[in-house]
């Protein structure tokens, strides 16, 4: 069920403190149990008359991130940067960092270019053949585009502290390392790198991705941001354990950043390790590439070595701390820019506004090229609907078309959650990406026993603010804290903020109900079906992801005997009474009428229901048996739980007990719920 609360909820305006305009909602589909909605946001005048309206929308789409097309200029930046390491039995000080982080620094400057001829030489370098040439480390091609084009703190010590007027801090990894092991690593995120698999193999592997020897052309920092955390502005945040590495660019031109995730402090520390333990580790690195085999955009981890050291954490918070193994995961996106990103500059106020900017044009560049080269002969411009017949031209703001498409990706991603009954669990602004990916995997869970209200994050107890029925309008809740930052900063004015608005409503209502009419396999989207059923999977708590597998077993054969309807389901319908029974049964006549009347044969349709209706999911009980083992040195079922999500919609057979219902067990806490600690 939605909280009573959302409707109450409101734009955190960065100047003023005061919000420029409240946040209504509009059911549209619901049931006893749960609702999901749309939304519209009211004019701020004396008019009853909505300051627009929802109406059927040829959407600014979504279009792939291309960098522009190959030069024929000389390749010239640097692939092989050298860098300077230092003894890592001991921390570095200050002096010695800034001098080991500088001298990288240094070296690329001394290669006389700027950022675009990085773009214009990158893809030169490869001819035909190099191109189908797996790399060594040594011979990726690194970029430093972020730190080159952003300002950056000009210190490097990690000492925590207020860091302003800049996007980041470059700091070197500093996690304690002793005979650091390979747990797993992801063959698909090699081949984006275009990485050899051979490179895995290297003894030395465990040291350069555990940060314990540098890795050649790498320029390490970490970002400065802030953010929203359980509706509330938390000020500056920042990556407190996560080092980026760099970007590296590949033959296709695709940038993709590596960030060391537990490889120690950073200004933005606070008073924690900048650690990480092997068992949160091993759910961020699984469920990436889950999500990632899903179909949902995500950021992607490209391996998982232990530290070979011990970590502290108070796992409950109820002063009962234990040693844990350390890990630290290889996280790769094309970026890691959150909403947070922006929001802190424009929470410092106007002396920081030129640095919102110069995020969001670095970030159009880099990330949404089509923006910048959006011409008024594409003709997007839109009605408002407001009573003054305002229009909102997104090619005469390059911003407003920004915010735009970011709203839109934000809203396709919360419906492919909610499609698959996956819930976040940590959705503050500062876990929003702007390239509308699932990023910063901490307590999450899949629908086992389906719950509207399941969190699996037990800080998120007391209010269920984000709980799986309410990712939809947090989803919205984050867009207009975003859309307020840029507002704030002058970048896009209130129609364009709200217009952005009512895009995150139209493109999830759009997305969420083409999901779930292609998850019954049905011609056309029905709301009573589909509402009736999801009040009958809330009322039995009904194992979400083989409810929805098993449908496809169902005949579109209206004679079928009564007694006989259930049995495609009776794995999932389980210790149900006659009255539910027969609530059920009214459900599946109502279902098979619907189908028989589409024509589709069963063949056809379980084909086509079987390719959106995942058969393995990473439940929870699952990484935790992988955990458990690994934790004493086996990490055999870590890799054999990453083979079969590879393939989460084929059958995989000998697999099968990895779809079984969860055992008894999996419901207890540091199971099916976990704190934010690791």
């Amino acid at each position: 069920m939605l909280l009573s609360h959302i409707s109450q909820l409101k734009p955190f305006s960065l100047s003023s403190l005061s919000p420029p305009f409240p946040i209504s909602s509009i059911p549209f589909f619901s049931s006893s149990s749960l609702s999901f909605t749309a939304f519209r946001v009211p004019s701020s005048s004396s008019s009853s008359k909505p300051l627009f309206r929802f109406y059927p929308f040829h959407s600014l789409k979504s279009r792939p991130c291309h960098p522009p097309p190959p030069q024929t200029s000389a390749f010239s930046f640097a692939c092989h940067v050298s860098t300077r390491g230092f003894p890592m039995d001991s921390p570095p000080s200050p002096d010695l960092a800034e001098s080991a982080v500088d001298s990288v620094a240094r070296d690329l400057k001394n290669q006389s270019l700027d950022d675009d001829k990085v773009e214009e030489a990158g893809p030169t370098l490869l001819n035909s053949n190099d191109k189908k040439k797996k790399k060594s480390l040594e011979d990726l091609c690194w970029d430093h585009s972020f730190v080159t084009a952003l300002p950056g703190d000009r210190r490097t010590d990690t000492i925590p502290r207020e860091v302003l007027h800049a996007c980041y801090t470059k700091v070197l990894p500093s996690a304690e390392v002793e005979n650091p092991q390979l747990v797993a690593w992801s063959e698909s995120v090699a081949e984006l790198l275009e990485l050899d698999p051979q490179e895995f193999e290297r003894p030395d592997f465990p040291l350069l991705f555990s940060g314990a020897e540098p890795l050649a052309g790498a320029l390490p920092y970490a970002q400065c941001y802030g953010g929203h955390q359980f509706g509330m502005w938390a000020g500056q945040l920042g990556d407190g354990r996560a080092i980026t590495l760099g970007e590296i660019i590949n033959s296709k031109s695709e940038r993709w950043e590596l960030q060391l995730k537990g490889a120690g402090k950073t200004p933005y520390s606070r008073f924690a390790d900048g650690l990480a333990v092997l068992r949160s580790s091993i759910r961020e690195f699984l469920c990436s590439e889950a999500m990632h085999s899903l179909g949902i955009p995500t950021t992607r981890a490209l391996c998982l070595v232990t530290t070979g050291k011990n970590v502290s954490r108070d796992m409950f918070y109820d002063g009962n701390p234990k040693d844990e193994p350390g890990a630290i995961v290889c996280r790769v996106s094309q970026s890691f820019l959150r909403f947070g990103s922006y929001q802190i500059h424009a929470f410092r106020g106007k002396e920081d506004f030129g640095i919102v900017r110069a995020l969001a044009d670095y970030a159009i560049r880099h990330h949404f090229p089509h923006i910048e080269n959006m011409s008024r002969s594409e003709s997007l411009s839109f009605d408002t609907g407001n009573e003054d017949h305002s229009v909102v031209d997104l090619t005469s703001n390059k911003y407003a078309a920004w915010i735009v498409e970011i709203a839109e990706r934000t809203a396709s991603l919360v419906a492919r959650w909610q499609g698959v009954g996956f819930t976040h669990g940590v959705l503050n602004t500062d876990n929003m990406s702007i390239l509308g990916l699932t990023i910063d995997y901490g307590p999450f869970g899949f629908l086992d026993a389906f719950d509207p209200s399941y969190t699996p994050n037990t800080t998120d107890l007391p209010g269920r603010r984000y709980c799986f029925a309410n990712q939809p309008d947090i989803g919205l809740w984050n867009i207009a804290q975003f859309t307020s930052t840029l507002s704030s900063a002058e970048l896009i004015n209130e129609k364009e903020a709200n217009y952005a608005m009512e895009r995150y409503g139209t493109k999830f209502m759009d997305e969420y109900q083409a999901i779930m009419t292609k998850k019954l396999g049905l011609p056309k989207y029905n709301k009573q079906l589909i509402s009736k059923l999801l009040n009958n999977l809330a009322v039995d708590k009904v194992d979400y992801t083989n409810f929805f597998r098993l449908l496809s077993n169902i005949k579109a054969d209206p004679s079928i005997p009564e007694e006989e309807l259930l049995v495609p389901l009776k794995a999932v319908l389980l210790d149900i009474g006659k009255e539910r029974k027969e609530a059920w049964i009214t459900w599946v006549k109502v279902y098979i009428e619907e189908l028989a009347a589409s024509g589709i044969s069963d063949e056809e349709r379980k084909v086509s229901m079987d390719a959106v209706n995942p058969k393995y999911v990473l439940r929870n009980y699952l990484c935790q048996s992988a955990i458990d083992v690994a934790e004493s040195g086996d990490f055999g079922e870590v890799r054999r739980l990453l083979k079969l999500m590879e393939r989460p919609y084929d059958e995989q057979p000998g697999m099968e007990k990895y779809a079984r219902l969860p055992p008894a067990w999996a419901y207890r806490p540091g199971v099916c719920m976990l704190s934010c600690s690791s």
